[in-house]
């Protein structure tokens, strides 16, 4: 028979196993509920570039002769201070849904939304 200090012991370690996996758990399910991860991927004639919706900040990419600087906060990205000579880049606003995009055309560049894993 076993003794008393030994179920003790077993109530607590089975206690603990429990909080751990119910924690788990929670994680496991506030991630799905979160959705998927959203990256902007830039094409510019200098290349591809994804960049992380995530962290918040000014970007200077090169392209078509010419550098276009992007922004990104809170989850979303525009094209600002174009040096494009309409400006119709800045207008799409920002982009933040899957499968938004805009493009500057005389700089040959282009910004999509695309969901992430």
């Amino acid at each position: 028979m076993p003794k008393r200090n030994d179920r003790s012991a077993l109530r607590q370690n089975l206690i603990f196993a429990g909080v751990l996996l119910a924690l788990a758990l929670g994680l496991l399910a506030l991630r799905a509920l979160s959705g998927p991860g959203l990256t902007a991927r830039v094409d510019t004639t200098a290349g591809q570039i994804d960049l992380d919706l995530t962290a918040d900040g000014v970007y200077d990419l090169p392209s078509g002769g010419a550098t276009i600087h992007l922004e990104v906060k809170d989850g979303a990205i525009r094209f600002i201070d174009s040096p494009c000579p309409d400006h119709l880049c800045e207008g799409f606003g920002w982009l933040e849904k899957p499968d938004d995009w805009a493009a500057c055309i005389p700089c040959q560049a282009a910004v999509t939304i695309l969901e992430t894993d």
